[in-house]
């Protein structure tokens, strides 16, 4: 069987996190700088396709300068030690119409976890110029703590400064190769 190789089209694609602060608003924020290739044998879907991404920690923007490089600090994301936020899949199964589940080893500031996500086909066509494309809607929740992201303030009332859960939300569009 044919493997199909595909690559994020970077330009139309974008990785997002949101996370609770102070327990009253939430915070968003996004990686500017990724890659990333799907392959697959499957002609009819993207059944057990094997996806692996990569992220340049730097990248990260909150839209707040002072908060980006608080973010960047060994307190968070430890940018200078690990510059790179890594996925690799470990299945990828077709559950029903356009939905799929994406379970992959995550590799966090030097820590490897499973992660489960959910994936919505968006579909597939030709652009104008004679690429094929498919695009991808992925959502799911992290805990932040199982990656060593243990910043843990506390507000005057005793809750958390930020929230353990953060959730993942990406749109992802890749491009055949020839």
């Amino acid at each position: 069987m044919k493997t199909t190789y595909w690559e994020i089209d970077p330009a139309h694609s974008e990785i997002h996190f949101k996370i609770k602060h102070l327990v009253i608003s939430t915070v968003t924020g996004a990686f500017r700088i990724f890659r990333g290739t799907l392959e697959t044998n499957d002609q009819e879907n993207f059944n057990n396709a094997r996806i692996g991404v990569s992220i340049d920690t730097y990248s990260i923007d909150t839209n707040e300068t002072d908060r980006d490089e608080h973010l960047k600090s060994a307190e968070f994301f430890d940018a200078d030690t690990y510059p790179e936020i890594r996925l690799a899949s470990t299945s990828f199964t077709h559950k029903k119409g356009d939905e799929y589940e994406l379970i992959a080893d995550l590799t966090l500031k030097g820590v490897t976890k499973k992660v489960t996500l959910q994936v919505l086909f968006g579909g597939e066509l030709k652009d104008g110029f004679g690429r094929y494309r498919a695009g991808f809607e992925v959502n799911g929740t992290i805990k932040r703590h199982d990656f060593g992201i243990v910043y843990d303030g506390i507000t005057e009332g005793g809750g958390l400064v930020l929230s353990e859960d953060v959730k993942i939300a990406a749109n992802i569009q890749f491009v055949k190769k020839e």
